[in-house]
């Protein structure tokens, strides 16, 4: 039966459809989240209120220093908070402040995703430094991107118990979109239920289509799509490629279904790529 022509059908699947993500439990958006976007959003942002709201949580201006300090953001050693703003602005304070807050409230309790926040924060890194090495939009909604990207991935495998398998066999999809089986087995993907994460927590309107198209490659063609996303789609090929390099695990399927695309609205040749790969696996083994 076709679903469009029949009203009646077609309203009963978007209401199994609007039931399935509310069964999907999105984690609220942290308190400390809110206060830094209200900060972030008023007339003129204060380092010091940032500084503030981070030093309010002892483990979370470890962690945050810690990150601030690494090559990828350049290598400066800040001592304190002030310094970390200093250095990175508070901007991009704000993005590796999200990323932590992100790991608190969406735990992995799956065996089959252990190295999954490792690999979150890994893809974020490379956004960072792709978007700065290429000058290509804003380092920190790059990071914000390249880490929230996957975040569905464990929300599903919390929903349905054959997920992980479903998400396995995904990653084995040589021609199809990696989305295409998850929709299929579950009515919906983890790109999906990771943009309505987004835009609960309050992310970038551009954030969250970006994480919706991330395995949609033709959206790196189309013109009618705001630049930001299609940017953020082709950096994060660049960025799945030297992660899976850096793993030992040679070429990735995703890169050979969008590789060509992202290079292409990159401006970038082959041995240009090939160099950025180099770089990118260079500032992960200084880590």
């Amino acid at each position: 039966m076709n679903t469009v022509a029949d009203p009646t059908a077609h309203l009963a699947h978007l209401d199994q459809v609007d039931a399935l993500i509310k069964s999907i439990r999105i984690p609220p958006r942290p308190s400390l989240l809110a206060d830094m976007q209200r900060e972030l959003a008023s007339n003129d942002p204060s380092p010091e209120a940032i500084g503030k709201i981070v030093a309010s949580d002892v483990g979370m201006s470890g962690a945050l220093l810690k990150l601030a300090n690494s090559s990828i953001y350049g290598g400066r050693k800040a001592k304190s908070i002030e310094q970390a703003i200093l250095f990175l602005g508070i901007n991009q304070v704000a993005a590796l402040m999200t990323g932590l807050l992100a790991r608190q409230a969406i735990p992995v309790n799956s065996a089959s995703l252990a190295s999954f926040w490792d690999i979150s924060t890994r893809r974020a890194q490379a956004m960072v430094f792709l978007s700065r090495r290429l000058r290509i939009g804003e380092a920190d909604v790059a990071h914000t991107f390249g880490l929230f990207c996957d975040t569905g991935v464990p929300l599903l495998i919390e929903r349905f118990a054959d997920y992980a398998t479903t998400y396995a066999d995904a990653a084995l999809e040589a021609e199809r979109p990696f989305t295409a089986l998850e929709e299929q087995r579950h009515s919906t993907s983890h790109a999906a239920v990771g943009c309505l994460l987004a835009r609960n927590w309050g992310l970038s309107s551009d954030v969250g289509w970006a994480i919706l198209h991330h395995h949609d490659y033709d959206v790196i063609d189309d013109t009618s799509t705001s630049g930001t996303v299609r940017s953020l789609v082709a950096l994060s090929l660049l960025a799945e490629s030297a992660i899976s390099r850096y793993q030992g695990d040679g070429a990735s399927l995703e890169w050979s279904k969008g590789g060509a695309a992202a290079c292409a609205y990159l401006g970038l040749s082959d041995e240009e790529t090939a160099e950025l790969l180099d770089e990118l696996a260079e500032a992960f083994h200084e880590e």
